[in-house]
């Protein structure tokens, strides 16, 4: 896979990122990679701690003015399990928040290889914990509470929700699921494409291997890699989207199929010429089909 494969207009914006590939080595530039976004004024954001040991930081978005119990989208950053930050969720609850009448959760995940599974999913079971029973004192609708992310966020979001099904502490009404990263086998023809942009066959391995530590290459949980999971009954409603020219787009579709199967409700959405992370060609013709796409599910999956 090249750039020749992509979408010309993703192509152009991926041609010019300064990423090299992830290794022990590059690690910490890469976590310095990324300066937090300009916010907006529209929506008021608050930090907080979980408290417990250690505490696990939290963002609360709302618009300004917003009242009432509204529904809550907890939202997982990625980052390939390794790098990122809760700062990475401002940007667009910056827009859902006033838009689609919203209360958005970021959590602040301990990363790997400092810390491995299952320290990162612990913490945001922690914190989804924290805002279920708190809800009220939030402005959060508890019946209406959905876990999302992208990449690692996005398994981390579809581990968390298997995790809550397993506990039977926290019911979720959704799970938004953007090429998630589910299986740390490397089984499928995309997870072995050579030359994959932005997230190589090579950094992926990297990813796992952090994440999983002694795990990697054994008997791995499939709250630490949701594709090893064989019953998916009683999850949540799901949507799942992935590129063409991503290494996660098998796993993801037969996740998605999968889901469909166990009698789960799952929207998917594959987008030819898209790689991983193809939201950074903001301006591009998919990426707006696919921020279209995502706004009009969760809408369905908080009004109905």
């Amino acid at each position: 896979m090249t750039l020749q494969d992509l979408d010309p207009q993703i192509a152009a914006v991926v041609d010019a990122l300064p990423f090299t590939g992830l290794n022990a080595e590059t690690l910490s530039m890469m976590r310095g990679a990324f300066p937090p976004a300009e916010v907006s004024d529209r929506v008021v954001r608050t930090d907080h701690r979980v408290p417990g040991t250690p505490e696990v930081p939290v963002r609360v978005h709302r618009a300004r003015g917003a009242e009432g119990l509204l529904p809550c989208v907890y939202s997982i950053h990625g980052g390939g399990y390794v790098m990122g930050s809760y700062d990475m969720d401002d940007a667009r609850f910056d827009s859902w928040c006033p838009e689609l009448g919203v209360v958005g959760v970021s959590v602040e995940y301990r990363l790997a290889p400092e810390v491995p599974y299952p320290g990162p999913l612990e913490d945001c079971y922690r914190g989804l914990r924290w805002v279920h029973d708190r809800a009220e004192e939030l402005g959060i609708d508890r019946d209406r509470i959905g876990v999302a992310g992208g990449s690692a966020g996005g398994g981390l979001a579809a581990a968390l929700a298997l995790l809550a099904r397993d506990r039977g502490e926290v019911p979720l009404r959704f799970q938004l699921l953007d090429c998630p990263m589910l299986d740390d086998r490397q089984r499928t023809p995309s997870s072995r494409l050579d030359g994959l942009a932005v997230w190589s066959r090579e950094s992926n391995t990297f990813g796992w291997r952090s994440y999983l530590g002694d795990l990697y290459g054994g008997e791995v949980p499939y709250t630490a890699a949701p594709a090893r999971c064989e019953d998916l009954r009683g999850l949540p409603p799901a949507f799942v989207s992935v590129g063409t020219v991503d290494g996660f787009r098998d796993e993801d579709i037969d996740y998605a199929t999968r889901l469909n199967q166990a009698g789960i409700p799952c929207e998917l959405h594959v987008y030819p010429g898209a790689c991983h992370g193809y939201q950074m060609a903001a301006g591009s013709a998919i990426a707006i089909q696919s921020e279209r796409n995502v706004r009009a599910w969760l809408t369905r999956q908080i009004t109905h």
